[in-house]
């Protein structure tokens, strides 16, 4: 298992606190990298793919502008603003985009860093942000964000005193991205937990570091084993970083087992049963496998109910599912979907990352042929996904070629 896009991309972030040559390995072949490589290029780094290695150098004065047509399309672009902030004492970042999952306002990220001492404006599309020197504060979040807790643990790396972060997000690329910082030379503790506690230091180094394995993209394929009553097995995830999602799938009636922290094996025999699903912040299930649990419900026997509790837009592919002929009605914040032995082939469009993979995992229970358009979303986080696919024993196959230039082949 490749490294995750939801740690990576803020890894190459974080090495903008240090000049000098920053390798991140275990790098995800994923156009999400190709963005924010570029990115960082227009920062005036010089980012060079090396096999599974990315090889990040970074000037001693950074550019501290990160311009729209590029931003718009990576939300994660946004990470460069605690980095830049805290090195150079100033940063324009353009408002990202992204998929379109729903609103996911910065005002926690820019809360936290004005209570550190920043200046932060909000001015033709841009975040523009000053301050001498950040200062170290206690912060509390109204949500466990990730982008927030990233944000504020990189500027807070090199603020003066200590920084106090409450109701911190935990997720296993929190972790990864603070072991990181450490390797620097930050001064971490807390990283997996609800506070983290950060004491500033007068500078930082660059490092080797390799990437976390990507637990969402293990989970799909656990999905992909259930639903087609398949046998996967997922190695470079620990399973323990998916201990919710394995147990709902353990309760569809699939075989689940774990070897250590290296992975884990899913087979099932049988169709699967229907089991309700509730998104929470780690550790709880993780909402970027709602679309493949929705996928999963449209073929189980009996009927679930589905809530998100962390986007309000997850349910835009619903659509497209009913145009399988899967029976699933959301009402707010809830889903419910009522199992069919077999769906029905269509031609149908991905709205964002993981509900393009779903929507292929449902295409492989459909009967006669499902053509999924807009798959540029799926590359955005699933390497080498037709190929994978097939490897499994799936008639999949790609009829036209991205335009966009991948990273190399690892």
């Amino acid at each position: 298992m490749v490294g995750a896009k939801n740690s990576v991309l803020k890894l190459m972030a974080a090495a903008l606190l240090a000049e000098g040559r920053t390798e991140v390995t275990n790098i995800p072949r994923i156009l999400d990298v190709t963005i924010m490589s570029e990115v960082l290029r227009r920062l005036g780094c010089d980012v060079v793919a090396d096999g599974d290695t990315l090889v990040i150098d970074v000037p001693a004065e950074p550019r501290t502008e990160a311009d729209y047509d590029l931003v718009r399309q990576l939300r994660a672009s946004i990470c460069v603003l605690g980095p830049l902030l805290t090195r150079c004492g100033h940063v324009k970042v353009a408002l990202p985009g992204g998929d379109a999952i729903g609103s996911r306002g910065l005002d926690m990220h820019i809360a936290g860093l004005e209570r550190m001492g920043a200046e932060i404006t909000n001015e033709h599309g841009f975040v523009i942000a000053s301050v001498d020197r950040l200062r170290g504060a206690d912060i509390v979040l109204e949500f466990p964000s990730v982008g927030a807790t990233e944000n504020i643990v990189t500027a807070a790396v090199l603020a003066k005193g200590t920084t106090v972060i409450d109701n911190a997000a935990r997720e296993p690329e929190i972790v990864d991205i603070c072991a990181m910082l450490s390797a620097m030379g930050a001064q971490i503790d807390g990283a997996g937990t609800s506070t983290i506690v950060v004491d500033g230091v007068d500078a930082l180094r660059p490092v080797t570091h390799r990437t976390v394995g990507d637990r969402i993209v293990a989970g799909t394929w656990a999905f992909a084993a259930a639903m087609t009553r398949g046998d996967v097995t997922v190695r470079g995830a620990d399973p323990a970083h998916l201990d919710v999602v394995l147990e709902k799938l353990a309760s569809t009636g699939a075989e689940v087992t774990r070897y250590g922290t290296e992975g884990f094996r899913v087979a099932a025999a049988d169709r699967p049963r229907a089991v309700d699903v509730v998104t929470l912040p780690y550790p709880g299930f993780p909402t970027d496998l709602l679309a493949p649990a929705i996928a999963l419900g449209t073929v189980a026997e009996g009927a679930s109910m589905v809530t998100e509790n962390v986007f309000d837009a997850r349910f835009m592919f619903v659509n497209e599912l009913a145009r399988l002929g899967a029976d699933a009605r959301t009402d707010g914040h809830h889903a419910v979907v009522r199992g069919k032995h077999v769906l029905s082939g269509a031609p149908v469009r991905a709205t964002d990352i993981r509900a393009g993979a779903a929507l292929v995992l449902a295409g492989l229970c459909a009967d006669g042929v499902t053509e999924v358009a807009d798959v540029h979303h799926i590359d955005r986080g699933y390497p080498d996904f037709v190929p994978q696919l097939e490897s499994l024993g799936a008639d999949v196959r790609r009829v036209t070629v991205p335009d966009v230039e991948l990273p190399p082949a690892l």
